[in-house]
């Protein structure tokens, strides 16, 4: 059973899913207009709601700024390859997919989903091991960036890296010693953006199936971004490049 946690994951939750939803918990003793939004979409949904104390909250997510509101889901199913390769045909000529090589803290997992689904990305992609799970912390700090998302779990990283290129996807891998700077890399085309853990990076079998690594140069004293913060960059200028194309092509 999974638990989202916090009043826009759960709105989100509610809205995009909400055949997943199973029960509603409010906070006793608070009503507004943010709690109401959510006690009609429950209802809309058909999902029970019931309000409890305060110590339940703290028991029940003790780490997590629940904000008196928790909603129990039954599990989510990942995509796998063969469904990434069954809903292929739906991303058209130009698909932008966001790989996550091994990003284990949960925030920035969460921050990484958020920023893919404002970007417009058609699927992330993740190796099933060394991947921080979809827990309510990553959902909560997602804040309902993950619920339309399409997710996809693999066993082999390399081997699905590798059929996306036979597809006539361009694979650009984040690396602060790639010799492409950010805002020359060309991502007009079919684009795969790859982004390696917090600490190491890109693993090196990732790192040599990528067709060009890309870096973005550091100015002051640190030495790299916070791997959620990099992604955000990195995709909006291949969204930007896009928008460029496009009002080029359409001129």
């Amino acid at each position: 059973m999974d638990e989202v946690v916090g009043i826009q994951a759960v709105r989100a939750a509610l809205r995009e899913a909400p055949a997943l939803a199973r029960c509603l918990y409010l906070m006793k003793g608070r009503r507004d207009a943010r709690y109401n939004e959510l006690i009609s979409l429950a209802r809309e949904a058909s999902v029970r709601f019931q309000t409890m104390e305060e110590i339940w909250f703290r028991r029940r997510a003790p780490d997590i700024a629940h904000q008196g509101v928790l909603l129990e889901c039954h599990s989510r199913t990942l995509a796998d390859e063969k469904d990434l390769k069954d809903k292929w045909p739906e991303f058209g000529n130009e698909p932008l997919i966001l790989i996550l090589d091994e990003i284990t803290d949960p925030r920035n997992l969460g921050a990484c989903l958020r920023t893919a689904n404002a970007a417009g990305v058609d699927a992330v992609i993740m190796p099933k091991r060394n991947s921080a799970p979809l827990s309510p912390v990553v959902l909560k700090t997602a804040q309902g960036g993950a619920e339309d998302l399409f997710l996809v779990q693999v066993t082999n990283l390399a081997r699905t890296i590798a059929w996306l290129q036979g597809q006539g996807v361009w694979v650009l891998g984040a690396d602060g010693e790639g010799g492409t700077v950010w805002d020359t890399m060309d991502s007009k085309g079919p684009t795969a953006l790859v982004m390696g853990s917090e600490g190491k990076g890109l693993r090196r079998l990732t790192r040599s199936l990528c067709d060009h690594l890309v870096s973005i140069p550091m100015l002051g004293s640190v030495e790299s971004l916070n791997v959620s913060v990099a992604t955000g960059v990195l995709l909006y200028e291949m969204v930007r490049q896009r928008a460029v194309a496009a009002k080029t092509d359409g001129s």
